[in-house]
């Protein structure tokens, strides 16, 4: 649940503020995959958002759901392949559709595991063209994109790399699933997604791991932990930029990426990120009304009876941005 959002939104303080959001592996399966009807919804009609998928009948369905909708943000969902590089590859399509990937499920592996094996389980393949988000956007004329997500079976790290001029430049947040072992064979792991992605410049917030699938016990076994679900196969792992270090790029200290940075901050459930980089802004650039949130932080903490007991002048916070209140 967004915290600050709201407030900004309704003082006015999002205005200026144009968001693309860019989700690879788009489709809908789940009422939080519906971005624009969540949280993100928030910054409409100043939002744009991207999906891709290799499924081009689930793109045209995607996109005349939205069409009947009659939504108020700018969405669009392309039938692409996202990759590393322009050119061929195999799709092996499983019998979970969600489960397809461009790597090849790793059968002796799976059959191990509890509950992976009838999903993963390969149908047929397709052999498709696929191109990268850095070729698609120059095509299109997408000069930023702010926050990326990417789902993809095994392929994250690929897709990643196929979007290094954006991670260098624009992008400010990352969910990449990532997986600790191969489903797929010869798939990047977390441990090849995180130094790259760091290499870029992005600090790992969290490894989200709720989804009941995160983890699995083993197939043979009849017996299982109380305390522990089992192995760790899988996460969500987000990553944000973190424009108050020392040598982070300059374009990306810039006030409207740094609002940005906090909202994404915040609708992906982290506030305490998000005052951080609101308070900087107001003590820092609050000369400008645009960037001041004093009166966002002050109204936003009254809401916590315990901080309010305490004292809100008894805050860091809250002394850091007194002068900004008049």
């Amino acid at each position: 649940m967004s915290l600050f959002v709201p407030s900004l939104k309704e003082s006015g303080q999002l205005e200026q503020v144009q968001m693309t959001v860019c989700i690879v592996g788009s489709r809908k399966l789940l009422k939080d995959d519906d971005y624009g009807s969540g949280a993100w919804g928030l910054l409409a009609p100043n939002l744009t958002i991207y999906g891709f998928d290799a499924d081009d009948d689930a793109c045209e369905v995607a996109n005349a759901e939205l069409e009947a909708r009659q939504i108020n943000w700018t969405e669009k969902h392309i039938p692409l392949a996202l990759a590393k590089s322009e050119g061929e590859s195999t799709l092996y399509v499983t019998k979970s559709l969600d489960c397809s990937s461009l790597y090849f499920p790793n059968e002796p592996y799976i059959k191990r595991l509890h509950g992976f094996r009838d999903s993963l389980q390969l149908e047929f393949t397709v052999e498709l063209e696929t191109t990268t988000l850095d070729a698609f956007c120059q095509s299109e004329g997408i000069e930023e994109i702010d926050f990326l997500q990417v789902d993809v079976q095994g392929a994250e790290l690929d897709v990643l790399a196929g979007a290094s001029v954006l991670l260098e430049s624009t992008i400010l947040g990352v969910q990449a699933e990532v997986e600790f072992s191969q489903l797929y064979a010869n798939q990047p792991l977390f441990a090849d997604v995180d130094p790259y992605l760091r290499k870029h410049g992005f600090v790992l917030f969290d490894l989200l791991t709720d989804h009941v699938w995160c983890r699995s016990t083993r197939a043979c076994s009849p017996v299982r932990s109380p305390a522990r679900a089992g192995q760790l196969i899988w996460a969500d792992a987000c990553y944000f930029r973190d424009p108050l270090g020392e040598d982070t790029k300059a374009v990306i200290k810039e006030p409207k990426r740094i609002l940005k940075l906090a909202c994404i901050a915040d609708i992906l459930g982290f506030p305490d990120y998000a005052l951080e980089l609101l308070e900087y802004l107001t003590v820092q650039h609050g000369d400008d009304p645009q960037y001041n949130f004093a009166h966002n932080i002050l109204e936003i903490l009254s809401q916590f009876p315990e901080l309010v007991n305490r004292g809100l002048d008894s805050l860091a916070v809250v002394a850091n941005i007194r002068d900004r209140l008049n």
